[in-house]
């Protein structure tokens, strides 16, 4: 999924503001962090793998001078997770410099990338972030001109930010696939994934970059670039950052989505109701969807899970077996709550089903006579080739099991979706509004038949 954000004030520390945005997305990715800064002579960039707190420290920063920055914190899903594919991505060119950071990910990489090899230009790493970077800088035109053209080469999904000397520029899809937003810092823009890393440094929300949109931030100001006539799409973003991946405190699209989860869960009870004596949460994502099926049902809502502050999502972790073995390392059951009573377990999704499994065993040691599980969102039974690390079918427990083949899997006594109706009616939009190919295998744009992350395919599927 990746974390973006950018900042242009002139008279500010913009590279601890960075760390603090970037800080406030770390939930987006866990593998790589980033920060450039330009000074209006050259850019200086320093990117590592690890956590933002583990990349960057008190001595570092302060290397980083400037009056604009640009940060990234990477989730894999085209190219490995080694150091050459971290971000801030840096390219060079005939005396001209840009960095780019990049959220999504491109459904034309191969032949985007062999057409630039045949035409001579070199690659450093293996990612397609790196492939709009080379578009852009290439370019013989102004900053601008280049990411105008990079755009009408580029399919997929991409919400990205790109700097040169002199200014900062972020652009979005056409279809909006992937979140970027708009912030005010006391007349300073400030670019971001998500709204909660413009909590964080005090700036407000503006609005969200529109699909297809270019906004150019220099020392005059701000200067937003629609998207073409005529290339217009149909708004489509991503389904999943209301689902799991957005912070709870973060808004998208006008929705807050802690308000948008508990009436997942309200919606849920209603739909799929069960005698029990108390629901909990798999924290922390299922949270606000377990409040708000406590509420509506009326049982009793608890915490029978603690989890480990210290240990980051399981899901996003690109390895099967770091996933398995940082279960127990990440969840403990609290048998007071949990023993001699029928448990709802509220979750927001299932990918795998391999967590699940292993949590409905865990509150069974614990005591829990009944594990219902609640699903805060319909199966997901179709691969992500936007940005989400779930590219092959057969990883995906819903894609070729039943509701009771995924039940006996997973050990449960009851196992419960939301309908994609009541997903509708929570977010307040339908298949008009968001991209939920994943639920649906109805796809926005093009997509290849397959796409590991580090081998993408060039044949592609007609839109569904």
């Amino acid at each position: 999924m990746c974390g973006v954000f950018g900042i242009y004030a002139p008279d500010r520390d913009v590279a601890r503001l960075a760390y603090f945005g970037l800080y406030a997305l770390q939930h987006r990715g866990q593998e790589s962090a980033g920060i450039a800064v330009t000074d209006g002579r050259r850019i200086t960039a320093v990117r590592e793998l690890g956590l933002v707190a583990q990349v960057f420290d008190e001595a570092t920063l302060e290397t980083l001078q400037g009056f604009a920055a640009v940060g990234h914190a990477r989730y894999s899903t085209t190219g490995s997770s080694a150091w050459q594919n971290a971000q801030p991505v840096v390219r060079h060119r005939a005396g001209r410099s840009i960095v780019l950071a990049h959220n999504g990910n491109l459904t034309n990489t191969t032949e985007l990338r062999q057409e630039l090899e045949t035409e001579g230009i070199a690659f450093e790493t293996t990612s397609d972030t790196e492939v709009i970077a080379a578009l852009i800088c290439e370019h013989a035109g102004s900053l601008v001109e280049g990411v105008q053209l990079a755009m009408s080469k580029i399919t997929g999904a991409f919400a990205a930010i790109v700097m040169d000397e002199t200014q900062m520029i972020g652009f979005r899809d056409p279809d909006g696939i992937r979140p970027l937003v708009l912030g005010d810092l006391d007349g300073y823009p400030v670019l971001a994934s998500e709204s909660c890393a413009l909590d964080i440094v005090g700036a407000k929300l503006v609005r969200d970059i529109e699909p297809g949109e270019i906004v150019v931030c220099t020392a005059d100001g701000v200067q937003s670039i629609p998207i073409k006539p005529g290339t217009e799409h149909a708004p489509a973003l991503c389904v999943f950052e209301f689902i799991y991946f957005a912070r709870p405190d973060s808004k998208l699209d006008g929705v807050h989505l802690h308000g948008a989860r508990e009436r997942m869960g309200e919606r849920l009870a209603e739909e799929s109701p069960v005698e029990a004596d108390v629901v909990i949460p798999i924290p922390d994502s299922g949270a606000p969807a377990a409040q708000g099926y406590a509420r509506k049902s009326g049982i009793p809502y608890a915490d029978g899970l603690v989890k480990n502050r210290y240990v980051g999502r399981t899901f996003i972790q690109p390895d099967q077996a770091l996933r398995e073995n940082g279960i127990k390392l990440k969840f403990n059951p609290m048998p007071d709550v949990l023993s001699g009573r029928r448990v709802i377990v509220v979750d927001d999704s299932i990918v795998r089903g391999t967590t699940t499994r292993k949590i409905v065993e865990m509150l069974r040691g614990a005591g829990a006579t009944e594990v219902h599980l609640r699903i805060s969102s319909p199966p997901v039974i179709s691969p992500c080739f936007y940005g989400i690390d779930m590219a092959a079918k057969d990883q995906l427990i819903a894609a070729h099991k039943s509701l009771e083949e995924i039940r006996q899997h997973l050990g449960a006594d009851s196992l419960a979706y939301l309908s994609l109706e009541g997903l509708e009616a929570a977010t307040g939009h339908g298949d008009e509004r968001y991209c939920r190919a994943c639920l649906t295998g109805k796809y926005p744009t093009t997509v290849p038949i397959a796409a590991d992350k580090d081998r993408f395919e060039a044949t592609r599927l007609p839109v569904a």
